[in-house]
C-alpha cells in the first residue's frame, strides 16, 4: 500500500470544505481555528504512519517543530502518541495562555534550523506551517531528516507563496510584491503584519519543495494538503501547483 492511501479515504471534499472555513478564525478566534486543524493533523500523521507501516502509531515519539503554543499536544497525546514540541519564540509558547493543557506533552525552546535532538531519535517528526516562516527551510528539512529514524515518517507541511493564503493575514495583496503587501498592511493597520515579509514570512515554492525532497532520497509522497483526493494531480503540474496546491505536503521516509 501507497504511505497516502489510508489518508487519501479520508481526503474528501467535505473535509476541505470544512477546515477551509475555519481559517479565518486564525488570529481572532485561534482555538477555534487550531482545534479542528490539530484533530486533522493528527490524523493526517497516523494515517500516513498506517500507511507505511500497516499499524497505528501508538507509542511512537512525535517531534513537533515549530509546535507554537501547544494546540497539537493535547490531540495528539489522546491519540497515545509522546508528543514533544519545539518552538523558538518565548511568547509564542505562551500565546495561548490557559487555554492548553501544558502537562499535554514536552515542550522545548530552540530553533528548528538545529533541533537540539539525537540523530535517529524520533519517529516521526512534523512540521505543519513553518517552512514559510524560516530564511532557510530546506535546512529546516534537513534537521528534521537527521533527527528521524530509519523507517520513520518525516512530514513537512508549508503554504506556497503564490497560492491564495501565500500571504496570511496580507491577503491577496501579496501578488502585488512581497514589500509592497508587508507596506500596505503597515499603512492600513498601523504596524506590521505577525507574518511580515521579509522577516516572519518569506517566498517558498512548490517547485523549490519538491526538487529538495527529491534530492534527498526519501521523498514517498507529495500532495495539497487541504484538498480533496481528485485535485492531488494539480502537484505534478509545474507552474498550476504554484497557484493551486496552496498547501504542500512533503513526506519523507529516511532509510
Amino acid at each position: 500500500m501507497a504511505v497516502t492511501g489510508v489518508f487519501a479515504r479520508r481526503a474528501t471534499l467535505r473535509r476541505s470544505v470544512r477546515l477551509l472555513s475555519s481559517f479565518r478564525r486564525e488570529q481572532g478566534d485561534p482555538p477555534r481555528f487550531y482545534g479542528p486543524l490539530a484533530a486533522d493533523t493528527v490524523d493526517l500523521v497516523s494515517d500516513l504512519w498506517r500507511g507505511a507501516h500497516g499499524e497505528p502509531p501508538v507509542g511512537r515519539r512525535v517531534l513537533d517543530v515549530g509546535g507554537g503554543p501547544g494546540y497539537f499536544a493535547a490531540a495528539f497525546t489522546e491519540a497515545g502518541l509522546h508528543y514533544v514540541g519545539v518552538e523558538p519564540d518565548a511568547n509564542e509558547m505562551h500565546a495561548a495562555g490557559p487555554v492548553v493543557a501544558r502537562e499535554a506533552g514536552t515542550f522545548v525552546r530552540a530553533s528548528g534550523l538545529a533541533l537540539p535532538f539525537a540523530d535517529n531519535s524520533v519517529d516521526i517528526c512534523l512540521s505543519s506551517n513553518v517552512a514559510e516562516h524560516v530564511p532557510r527551510p530546506w535546512v529546516l528539512g534537513g534537521e528534521m531528516l537527521r533527527v528521524t529514524r530509519p523507517g520513520g515518517l518525516a512530514v513537512l507541511s508549508y503554504t506556497v507563496w503564490l497560492g491564495p493564503f501565500g500571504g496570511h493575514e496580507m491577503g491577496v495583496s501579496h501578488y502585488l510584491g512581497g514589500e509592497r503587501a508587508a507596506a500596505r498592511y503597515a499603512r492600513k493597520h498601523g504596524r506590521p503584519a505577525k507574518n511580515n515579509y521579509g522577516s516572519s514570512l518569506f517566498a517558498v515554492s512548490a517547485a523549490d519543495g519538491l526538487d529538495w525532497a527529491a534530492s534527498t532520497g526519501a521523498l514517498v509522497a507529495a500532495f495539497p494538503r487541504y484538498h480533496p483526493k481528485w485535485a492531488w494531480w494539480l502537484t505534478g503540474v509545474p507552474m498550476l501547483r504554484e497557484f493551486l496546491v496552496s498547501n504542500l505536503v512533503l513526506v519523507l521516509q529516511p532509510r
